[in-house]
């Protein structure tokens, strides 16, 4: 059984459907140990609440610099596997050599484009319409030192309308997001997953 922890900061809509896949047995290797949030009262918190899993609030504003160490604190020894599932703070120090090549992420863009320091949440996709990209999509990849940096395990692809607002290209890449990052925990969760270098071999 594979063990994890997902790290949120906002609504948990991908924590949702690692949720979904637990249930319907599709992540059936799964277990969801902790949600943890490094923002109050969001409402990633209570969908743990409603499944019954562990909710845990690690304020960034009360921890900043050491919030991985309190993370690690916390899960060190009760987990396989970290899920940063639309978490904005940046991991560091001894949680990312405890857990290296045990920690993933998604990213609302096709890496290296439109990424690392500022691209988060919206800016992603204005960005991307600013540029006139014809697709974009979104990347699961193993978290390293820099930011979004790591080795890039899947991604998901769709095309860019000339018309689409910034939402509308949102909302049609986290379509994709809820298809990818359950299936990387489920490829991780069955052996499937092997890294060398910046190569990740699937299979």
């Amino acid at each position: 059984m594979l063990k994890i922890a997902v790290l949120v900061s906002g609504g948990g809509s991908n924590l949702g459907a690692i949720i979904d896949g637990v249930k319907s047995g599709e992540l059936s290797n799964v277990e969801i140990k902790y949600v943890i949030s490094d923002t109050p009262e969001v409402y990633a918190l209570e969908r743990a609440k409603e499944n019954n899993i562990q909710g845990i609030l690690l304020d960034k504003k009360q921890y900043k610099s050491n919030l991985s160490d309190e993370i690690l604190k916390l899960i060190d020894g009760e987990v396989d596997l970290i899920v940063l599932a639309g978490f904005f703070s940046i991991l560091s120090g001894k949680l990312l050599e405890k857990f290296k090549h045990r920690i993933i992420n998604i990213h609302p863009s096709l890496i290296p484009s439109f990424c690392g320091k500022g691209a988060y949440g919206i800016h992603v996709h204005e960005k991307a319409l600013e540029y006139g990209v014809k697709v974009s999509g979104c990347t699961v990849h193993f978290v390293d030192e820099g930011t979004d940096t790591g080795a890039i395990i899947l991604q998901k692809v769709v095309e860019v309308n000339a018309t689409d607002t910034p939402k509308e290209l949102q909302l049609r890449i986290m379509e994709k997001e809820h298809e990818a990052l359950p299936e990387a925990v489920k490829l991780i969760s069955e052996g499937k997953v092997r890294v060398e270098g910046r190569k990740v071999f699937i299979g």
